[in-house]
């Protein structure tokens, strides 16, 4: 079902509003340049910061500019599992095609607790559910144990993105479940070798500024045109890269945008722009790769 390369989209905001139109322009450009899917609401969208009637409102949104061109996996996930449970059941009858659940921030749940937080909100709707693992920001990860006993008494969970930035978990992952449950890369860096040990495509970050070359290096994994996928690999290296050692996500790509004009740099506090140095550092990378 996921596979493809799925953007994790930027909230546009102008004057602290969400900016609608520029929305719909970004989905546009993301199905006019091969990407498979759309995944508002995420970590890259700011949800931490979104009212709960903006992130309704994006959500519907995306499915409407989607207009069935490729998959929404509305971002749904909280650490209340009742608010997940809610916004789950909102994506649904909004028309989304999939959830995206990130793992329970702050709280730091036991395994059982993350078993009980997921299973709840899988018997709440009939939406295939991307479990989304990076502890990174969670401080704890999704076990293999537990994503395998999630899958088997709740088959819509059915999907993992992993942002924890270890290859060996993918081969992991594929050794204790079934086909049916779905591996993606959640860094853009990492995504060629995780294919090359079964995953079926990436959410990535940077496909809101290169989407088409995100596509056709997902494309090329998985028609095992190896030498073409490193060629694109190696193109996009030193973009991937960039974008992660500048600050933390959302930060860089929204600047790389602003500066392709595609929207404003306007981020929502506690999250600030990039300082000068970064900032002249993002503008020399992307004049080094012909973006702007």
């Amino acid at each position: 079902m996921f596979e493809g390369a799925h953007t994790a989209l930027v909230t546009p905001f102008n004057n602290n509003n969400v900016d609608e139109n520029s929305l719909r322009e970004l989905i546009d450009f993301q199905f006019n340049n091969g990407i498979s899917g759309i995944v508002p609401c995420g970590t890259t969208g700011e949800s931490p910061t979104l009212t709960d009637s903006e992130h309704k409102r994006i959500i519907d949104i995306t499915v409407d500019a989607t207009n069935g061109r490729g998959l929404v996996i509305a971002g749904t996930g909280s650490n209340c599992t009742r608010e997940a449970i809610k916004m789950t059941q909102f994506a649904e009858k909004s028309g989304a095609n999939a959830a995206l659940l990130v793992c329970p921030y702050y709280n730091k749940p036991s395994q059982e607790g993350l078993f009980q937080h997921y299973k709840s909100i899988a018997n709440q709707t009939s939406l295939p559910i991307m479990l989304y693992s990076i502890p990174g920001r969670s401080v704890i990860e999704i076990s293999v144990e537990t994503q395998a006993r999630l899958h088997e008494e709740c088959p819509n969970i059915c999907a993992m993105k992993e942002a924890g930035g270890n290859v060996a978990r993918v081969e992991e992952i594929r050794n204790s479940l079934p086909s049916s449950y779905e591996v993606l890369s959640g860094d853009d860096a990492l995504t060629l070798p995780f294919m090359n040990k079964g995953a079926v495509g990436v959410v990535s970050v940077a496909s809101n500024i290169i989407p088409s070359q995100l596509a056709s290096l997902v494309r090329a994994i998985l028609n095992g045109k190896s030498d073409e996928a490193k060629n694109i690999n190696t193109e996009c290296k030193t973009l991937f890269e960039g974008l992660l050692g500048l600050d933390t996500n959302p930060i860089p790509i929204k600047e790389a945008m602003a500066l392709t004009g595609k929207i404003t740099n306007e981020l929502r506090l506690p999250l600030v722009g990039l300082n000068q140095t970064a900032k002249a550092d993002l503008i020399s990378l992307l004049k080094n790769l012909g973006i702007i």
